[in-house]
C-alpha cells in the first residue's frame, strides 16, 4: 500500500517551542535494517506500545518510525489533559449511558496509572505530569446547567466532584469571566511535548531505536512487513500502526474516520508584574462546560508563566489545513483571551498551531489486527493522551498474544461506523460545528 498523504502539522506548537533543544539529533531511517517489532507513529500510542513491548519481550529489537520530530506531531499539540471521566464530545454534558461510562472510567484510569508509572520509571519532572484534576468552567447560565447535569451523572457513577462559585473560580484563574465551575480530581495534567520527549529519551536509553523525520511512504507484506521511507526500509514480522486518523492513508478504516483539526495558542511569558495583576494560582486547567467551548490552561515552570487558549474546530477530510487557517483561528484565541483576562490586554500570543484528531461516528476506536501481523491503535475520539496510551498498551499486548479482561472489554466495542459520502460529511460536520459554536456563545 502506497501512502499518498503525509501528516500535516501547521503552525508552531508552543509546548515544544518553550522546551530546551532536543537531546538527540534526528536520525532518519537509512539502509535496510530488520526489527522484531515495528511501530509507525511516535505519539502517545506509539511510544506506549514500544515500552509495553519492551516489558513483554526484553530481548527483542523494537523500532519506532515517526514522520516528524517527536512532539512536533499531534501529541505535542494536545491540550495536555489525561481525562479519567466520561468525555463524549458528541454529548451536551460529556456523558453516555451508565454502563458505557463505567467501562470507560476503568479503561481511562488504567491508562493514566500506566502513564504515571512510566513518568516515575523514566524520572520525568513533576511539571511533566500531575494528577491535579481539571475544572469545567461555565461562563453562562446555560453552561452552569451543563455542569449541574454532569454532576448529577457523576453522582450516579459514584464519582467525586466539587462545585466552585464565581469567587472560587476567580481565586483559581484570576479571571472574573466564569460564573461557576465543576472540579473533578482524577485527571492528570501534562506538558504534552515534555511528556512524549521524555518517554522517547527513556526508551532510547533502554535500547529502542527511534527514527524521526522518517515518514513511511509504502507498507507492503511478503513473508514479513516492509516499511519504506525516503532513505531506507525496515523489515519486521509484526507492525503496530499508531497514526490515529492516518490509518486511512494506509488503506484501513476508509470512509469511517472523521478528520478534525483543533487550534491552540500560547502567550509569551508573563512578566512578574503581569503575574501579580493576574493573580490566581500558578497552574490550573479549565475545560469548557460546553464541549465546543474554550479550553484554558495556565502553566508555570519551563518557559515561564504562560496561558494557553484552545478553541475552534474544523472538519478536514484532506487531513490538511494551511498556516493561514491557523492565523485566522489565532484571532479567535486573542478575543477569547482578552475577554477572560482584560488585565493582560497587552499580552500577545507567541505561538499558534493546529493539531489533528480523529473521531468516529459512533465514538469507538479503530483497533485490532487489520491484516496478518498488522495491528491498529488508532482513533482516540478526542482523548488522545488517555486513549492513545490505553490503545498503544493494549495493542502491544494483543500482538504479543496476551489476553485480559480489559483488552476484551475494549475490543468488544463496535467497529467505527461508516460515514456519509465525503462531501456530505465535510459540509454536514462543519455546519454542525459552526452551529455548536454559535450556541455555545460566551463559552467560546
Amino acid at each position: 500500500m502506497k501512502v499518498k498523504r503525509m501528516p500535516c502539522h501547521p503552525g508552531r506548537t508552543g509546548w515544544n517551542e518553550i522546551l530546551p533543544a532536543y537531546q538527540h539529533a534526528a536520525e532518519p531511517l537509512e539502509g535496510n535494517p530488520t526489527a522484531d517489532w515495528l511501530i509507525i507513529g511516535g505519539g502517545f500510542a506509539g511510544l506506549t506500545a514500544a515500552r509495553r513491548l519492551q516489558e513483554l519481550h526484553p530481548s527483542d529489537n523494537i523500532m519506532v518510525l515517526d514522520a516528524a520530530r517527536i512532539a512536533e506531531g499531534p501529541a505535542g499539540r494536545n491540550s495536555g489533559f489525561m481525562i479519567d471521566l466520561p468525555h463524549d464530545l458528541s454529548s451536551d454534558d460529556y456523558g453516555s449511558t451508565l454502563e458505557k461510562d463505567l467501562a470507560h472510567l476503568r479503561q481511562n484510569r488504567e491508562a493514566i496509572d500506566y502513564a504515571e508509572a512510566l513518568v516515575r520509571e523514566f524520572g520525568l519532572p513533576n511539571e511533566c505530569f500531575s494528577r491535579s484534576g481539571k475544572t469545567n468552567g461555565a461562563a453562562s447560565a446555560k453552561a452552569h446547567k451543563h455542569n449541574q447535569d454532569y454532576a448529577a451523572h457523576l453522582t450516579k457513577l459514584g464519582e467525586a466532584f466539587e462545585h466552585l462559585d464565581a469567587m472560587q473560580m476567580k481565586a483559581l484563574t484570576g479571571s472574573e469571566y466564569y460564573q461557576s465551575g465543576l472540579h473533578t480530581p482524577g485527571t492528570a495534567v501534562i506538558q504534552p511535548a515534555m511528556y512524549v520527549r521524555g518517554l522517547a529519551n527513556g526508551l532510547r536509553a533502554k535500547g529502542v531505536r527511534i527514527h524521526e523525520n522518517s515518514a513511511v511512504v509504502e507498507l507492503s507484506r511478503g513473508c514479513d512487513w516492509v516499511a519504506r521511507t525516503a532513505k531506507g526500509q525496515v523489515t519486521a514480522p509484526k507492525v503496530i500502526l499508531a497514526v490515529n486518523g492516518h490509518a486511512n492513508s494506509f488503506g484501513h478504516f476508509e470512509g469511517r474516520l472523521l478528520h478534525i483539526f483543533l487550534y491552540g495558542s500560547m502567550t509569551r511569558a508573563l512578566s512578574e508584574n503581569e503575574v501579580k495583576r493576574l493573580g490566581g494560582e500558578a497552574k490550573w486547567g479549565v475545560t469548557p462546560s460546553d464541549p465546543i467551548g474554550s479550553t484554558v490552561r495556565r502553566i508555570s515552570g519551563t518557559g515561564g508563566d504562560r496561558i494557553i487558549m484552545r478553541n475552534r474546530v474544523t472538519c478536514n477530510p484532506s487531513m490538511k489545513v494551511s498556516n493561514r487557517r491557523v492565523d485566522q483561528m489565532a484571532r479567535t484565541h486573542d478575543r477569547a483571551f482578552k475577554a477572560r483576562f482584560p488585565m493582560l490586554s497587552n499580552v500577545e500570543m507567541e505561538y499558534s498551531w493546529g493539531g489533528m484528531l480523529c473521531l468516529s461516528r459512533n465514538s469507538v476506536p479503530a483497533l485490532g489486527e487489520v491484516d496478518d501481523g498488522l495491528y491498529s491503535a488508532c482513533c482516540q475520539n478526542g482523548l488522545g493522551a488517555t486513549k492513545g496510551t490505553l490503545h498503544g498498551k493494549l495493542m502491544a499486548e494483543m500482538a504479543s498474544g496476551q489476553s485480559s479482561e480489559l483488552l476484551d472489554s475494549v475490543l468488544a466495542q463496535d467497529q467505527p461506523a461508516r460515514l456519509p459520502p465525503a462531501p456530505i460529511t465535510f459540509l454536514g460536520a462543519n455546519a454542525v460545528m459552526r452551529w455548536g459554536e454559535f450556541r455555545a456563545g460566551p463559552e467560546v
